[in-house]
């Protein structure tokens, strides 16, 4: 007689286990893979982004203003509308400027519809899941909304500045300003301190959903960064402890977190340890999160005449 051949249960036990073994090690190394692209991705957001300012300023000789509240350069209407409704044409996106009508608030008339039109340039890829923006609280002169569509999210924005209260021996209201502020006008020959130190854009993703430490904080919803076509979503720097509560209206101490913290309206990204940010000359790149928040303050500043010795 043939006797038959095949694994034994425990070979087979075996064979399993080696398998799973495998498998626990290599998927480390394939999330480690999928996050660095998504990362460059997020980079090439900014980049882009960064191409849409510069062409912004190449004809209108300064920076679109982070949102503008009066009439001005791209805003002769004097209605409530921020610098990506403005810069729309600057990444492709020539058809969904059509749709917003300028002549009224970002959340007016049929402009709430239009700013429901996804834009992949706006998010970034490492954000996972999100809450459907449909409503917002009263935020005057915006009343509560509940909005037609959902609206589009977006997870850069603009830094505006400094609180003085990052650093009350250097900062005033006089120097403490960035590149792009409300109903600003700043050209490129008024960035004093440096194109290449100084910031312009920001992550700051995953709002209104609060977010502190990684942790989402149920039932509380930031007010701002509603989605893309939020006027009021650009930010100052404040500086979080380490519990990711901002230092508003408080001295911040030389320990203060500067990212990654919270993203009521900090910079905030889902990269694990720094954010990339958008500097004025265009380049992007990428800090890290142990980097000290009276450092990351003189980069947002604009013409303060702080010396930065290292950012790495």
């Amino acid at each position: 007689m043939r006797r038959r051949t095949g694994f034994t249960l425990i070979e087979l036990l075996v064979v399993i286990a080696v398998v799973a073994i495998l498998i626990g090690l290599l998927l480390p190394a394939v999330q480690k893979v999928r996050e660095s692209a998504a990362r460059m991705q997020c980079q090439n957001n900014l980049k882009q982004l960064g191409l849409a300012l510069h062409g912004f300023h190449g004809i209108h000789e300064v920076f679109p203003a982070s949102g503008w509240t009066t009439s001005g350069i791209g805003n002769p209407n004097g209605k409530y509308v921020g610098w990506r409704p403005l810069t729309l044409p600057f990444i492709e996106q020539e058809n969904l400027q059509r749709l917003y009508k300028f002549e009224f608030n970002w959340w007016e008339d049929t402009n709430p519809t239009a700013a429901g039109v996804p834009v992949k340039t706006y998010v970034c890829p490492s954000v996972g899941n999100r809450i459907a923006v449909t409503s917002a609280v009263a935020k005057p002169p915006r009343p509560a909304m509940t909005f037609p569509v959902p609206l589009a999210p977006t997870d850069y924005e603009a830094i505006m500045g400094v609180q003085n209260t990052v650093n009350p021996a250097i900062y005033t209201s006089a120097n403490n300003r960035s590149a792009m502020f409300r109903n600003s006008r700043i050209s490129i020959s008024g960035i004093t301190d440096g194109t290449s130190t100084t910031l312009l854009l920001v992550e700051c993703a995953a709002r209104p959903m609060l977010l502190r430490n990684r942790t989402m904080v149920p039932d509380v919803r930031n007010d701002q960064g509603q989605g893309w076509a939020d006027s009021e979503g650009p930010f100052s720097f404040d500086g979080s402890d380490a519990a990711g509560i901002p230092y508003e209206g408080i001295a911040a101490p030389d320990n203060a977190r500067s990212m990654n913290a919270t993203n009521l309206n900090e910079p905030y990204s889902f990269h694990g340890n720094g954010c990339n940010v958008l500097f004025a000359d265009g380049h992007v790149r990428f800090l890290n999160e142990s980097l000290p928040a009276r450092t990351f303050a003189a980069l947002v500043t604009r013409a303060a005449g702080e010396v930065i010795s290292d950012i790495e």
